[in-house]
């Protein structure tokens, strides 16, 4: 197994960005650098900026490395509003125009890895490439469609209905889009024993999954209108599908995928990608749900590279 202590895990001092009138956490370490791009690393659903502690102590010394947290998470506001990948998508493409002042390469993970597409295809002028870890987001109709942190199960072929199953169904449906319902699941979720529960499902290197990487995906949760992003889940308006942003877009693509991850099957999910982006470059890593935490030397070498290869690239076409 990688070690995962040889890269600093000690929280790097941030600053806050008034943006829509809600403060957003970022963190920034290393200098400008002329000849290569600045990297922003954005995280999945329920982590934060602490969840790329690792990468951006890693990288710093090559490129000016930029971490956000998203509306709705970590050190960020939590409003009570309809949370989705537009919002994500604006935030993201707002903070590369206003504080970083360049185009950036978007590295993101699951959920935040679905809100950097959502960047780099329909906001092209923001962007210099695109990594994705274990991204989220739906494929079109008949296609496999993985949820954020598997909310949804993937869809299976249909069978015969059974009247009974339907109603229970519909039970539970209705029953997790009641205010309370949602509430009580929240409560029970943030607990830091279900937390350490649900890594462990998703990391393949167990002992990465410390006290720390526990208390900073919990210490969140308990701020004010935590529940409220939690519950927004349920009704987020689905986004664009992936195929139709992949058609869109114009950059470099590099995916890094935990092939263990039980949530995103890389296997299945990889071939959709090529469909539609096929001069995509990829790689499978032995790690889980977030490569980017589980086996950190691996992800930023890859990423240096692949990065700094994007100028050589630019330079011969």
């Amino acid at each position: 197994m990688q070690a995962t202590t040889a890269l600093s895990t000690a929280p790097i001092p941030g600053k806050y960005w008034q943006w829509r009138g809600q403060s957003v956490y970022y963190v920034q370490a290393g200098e400008p650098q002329p000849q290569r791009p600045p990297l922003l690393l954005v995280h999945g659903f329920g982590a934060s900026t602490d969840h790329w502690r690792k990468n951006i102590s890693g990288l710093c010394k090559d490129f000016q490395v930029w971490a956000i947290d998203l509306l709705g998470f970590g050190r960020s506001a939590k409003p009570n509003m309809q949370y989705s990948g537009d919002l994500w998508r604006d935030q993201l493409y707002d903070f590369i125009t206003e504080v970083i002042g360049q185009p950036a390469v978007l590295a993101g993970n699951s959920l935040g890895g679905y809100a950097c597409l959502c960047v780099a295809a329909q906001r092209p002028d923001a962007a210099a490439g695109l990594v994705l870890l274990n991204s989220a987001g739906p494929f079109s109709q008949n296609q496999p469609s993985v949820e954020p942190e598997s909310l949804q199960t993937e869809v299976q072929p249909p069978a015969k209905p059974d009247p009974l199953q339907k109603l229970l169904g519909d039970v539970a449906k209705w029953i997790f889009q009641q205010p309370w319902a949602r509430f009580l699941l929240f409560q029970y979720v943030r607990q830091p024993w279900v937390i350490r529960q649900t890594l462990e499902k998703v990391y393949l290197d167990k002992s990465a999954i410390t006290d720390q990487l526990v208390e900073e995906i919990h210490r969140p949760a308990c701020d004010p209108g935590a529940a409220d992003v939690f519950a927004s889940v349920f009704s987020s308006p689905q986004g664009e599908k992936v195929d139709v942003l992949l058609k869109q877009l114009t950059y470099p693509l590099l995916l890094l995928w935990g092939e263990a991850d039980p949530w995103m099957n890389a296997r299945e999910r990889s071939p959709l990608f090529r469909q539609y982006y096929p001069q995509l470059q990829e790689h499978f890593l032995r790690a889980g749900h977030c490569p980017h935490d589980e086996v950190p030397e691996q992800v930023n070498s890859l990423l240096r590279s692949w990065v700094l290869s994007l100028r050589t690239t630019t330079q011969d076409s």
